[in-house]
């Protein structure tokens, strides 16, 4: 065997996997696609401005340090956080502006001032929020959850999960208006739902309390977000990984049914004897295994999974200081609107007429990230991967000047004055740069229905020697859950390899 160990891709939940298992003495390749590490958490330079691709902060940072201290060292020596405080601004349709900081308490001043009932009900939401997170759904991070044996025994260990299973069953928009009557309240916490790619109406109950658990800490790392998977190649590379930029893989090799090592686009073999794939395990099982080589119930399984929508990302460089108070600022985006996006536009292949939800400002954090005196600002959006206004390498100058023109006439940001460099990354740039399918940067939907034990496995069921990283399996995308998927797989493989 070449190596005992091959990764597909060095995104997070690849490289978390690949640096523990060389800890743990496992002689471990990861192959890259591209020339850098980090897949949607990840940072590129272009005319002098550094900007980020997909992640924009990190949210319940505990699951960094607990890989860290896993792999034997320290997170602050390899990474450099930043707290971020307030946590969002925002803008309402009137134009007002308020925003909320970190403090708790103080934020439930801010709520009290939109409304004095919803203010003492943020009191009750953040308990349930800090609960949940510090009793149920925090616990899960690090923890398998790839079959109902593996819940029930998460469950039986953590007996006060059962208060908040409810939160499973409810849907985001239901938890949030049992607690928030406000429309203005309700519209500063409904984004989060489309941070698992989904809206109000069809995303599950509990991630509602993301909106409690970023006051439990924010954090944007110096150097932009791809020193997060620096950080961890960096310890993975002193315990004897090794890592190929531009290698593509092809297909997975088996014998017998097992995996067992990779081939690369350019024919090379590589033999070991074990893979771990951080790509999507549609893309993954379908393609790089082979429907041939699966049986006929796990042919069904993976077909039957949707790709999660695709989120454009417009990337500015200004020669000025933007009109903004915060690091992140969600323009007013009611629950009702949200859910629209969804069933109205993105369903029926519309491009929103406004679908840029949220606004990144990391130089606010990070000066350097820009020249001098210059900033950088990214807005996530929301759209289809074919839209019906036509191909996107056509309408991408058309979608960018329409955005730029609504944050100008709708919340009076007047940018264009100020861009330098625009960039719009769309769907197509996405499956380009990234090979995410239809530009899925989430992965795998994650409604109820495809969440946990209903994703693809950590370990996968259908191949021996083959294991799952990254959005498509495990709680699905965003930093600490990926992290958290590549400590599963690495508890699998050492279980299996003992």
């Amino acid at each position: 065997m070449d190596y005992d160990a091959v990764v597909i891709g060095a995104g997070l939940g690849g490289l978390s996997c690949a640096a523990m298992l060389a800890r743990s003495g496992f002689k471990t390749l990861v192959c890259e696609n591209t020339g850098q590490v980090g897949g949607c958490c990840s940072t590129y330079e272009y005319q002098g401005y550094r900007f980020d691709i997909g992640a924009s902060v990190v949210e319940l940072a505990w699951v960094i340090d607990e890989l860290f201290q896993r792999l034997g060292a320290r997170t602050s020596d390899y990474i450099d956080l930043i707290p971020i405080d307030p946590i969002y601004g925002f803008i309402t349709a009137d134009g007002r502006r308020f925003c909320y900081p970190v403090d708790v308490e103080e934020t439930g001043k801010v709520i009290a001032g939109l409304s004095p009932q919803d203010g003492k009900s943020w009191e009750r939401f953040a308990k349930v929020g800090s609960e949940a997170m510090r009793k149920a759904f925090g616990r899960v991070m690090t923890r398998p959850m790839g079959s109902m044996r593996d819940m029930i025994r998460v469950a039986v260990e953590n007996p006060s999960m059962i208060r908040f299973l409810k939160y499973f069953l409810l849907n985001f928009e239901s938890t949030l208006c049992r607690f928030f009557k406000s429309d203005v309240v309700r519209a500063s916490m409904c984004l989060q739902s489309y941070f698992v790619g989904l809206p109000p109406a069809l995303c599950p109950g509990y991630v509602a309390f993301l909106a409690y658990s970023e006051h439990e800490g924010v954090f944007y790392p110096r150097g932009g977000m791809i020193s997060i998977p620096k950080g961890i190649a960096r310890v993975f590379e002193e315990h004897g990984g090794e890592i190929r930029y531009h290698a593509r893989v092809r297909r997975v090799l088996l014998d017998k049914g097992r995996a067992r090592g990779v081939e690369l686009a350019d024919g090379t073999a590589i033999r070991s004897r074990l893979v771990v794939s951080n790509i999507n395990a549609k893309t993954l099982y379908l393609e790089l295994v082979g429907e041939e080589n699966l049986p006929s119930w796990a042919k069904r399984a993976i077909r039957s999974y949707e790709v999660s929508m695709p989120s454009p990302m417009i990337m500015l460089g200004l020669d000025a200081r933007p009109d903004l108070d915060a690091h992140h600022t969600v323009p007013y985006s009611t629950l009702d609107f949200m859910n629209r996006i969804w069933f109205e536009d993105y369903l029926q292949g519309r491009i929103p007429d406004f679908g840029a939800g949220l606004i990144s400002w990391p130089t606010r954090s990070d000066p350097t990230l820009a020249p001098e005196g210059h900033h950088i600002l990214n807005m996530i959006a929301f759209a289809p991967y074919q839209p019906v206004e036509g191909d996107w390498d056509s309408i991408k100058e058309p979608y960018l000047e329409r955005q730029l023109e609504v944050l100008e006439k709708q919340f009076g940001l007047k940018l264009k004055d100020h861009i330098v460099v625009a960039r719009v990354n769309t769907p197509k740039d996405f499956e380009r740069m990234l090979l995410h399918p239809r530009g899925a940067v989430y992965g795998l939907q994650n409604d109820i229905t495809c969440s946990a034990a209903f994703r693809p496995g950590a370990r996968s069921r259908a191949v021996k020697g083959l294991y799952l990283t990254g959005a498509s399996t495990h709680l699905g995308g965003g930093i600490a859950p990926t992290i958290g998927s590549g400590v599963v797989a690495a508890d699998y493989i050492m279980e299996d390899f003992a």
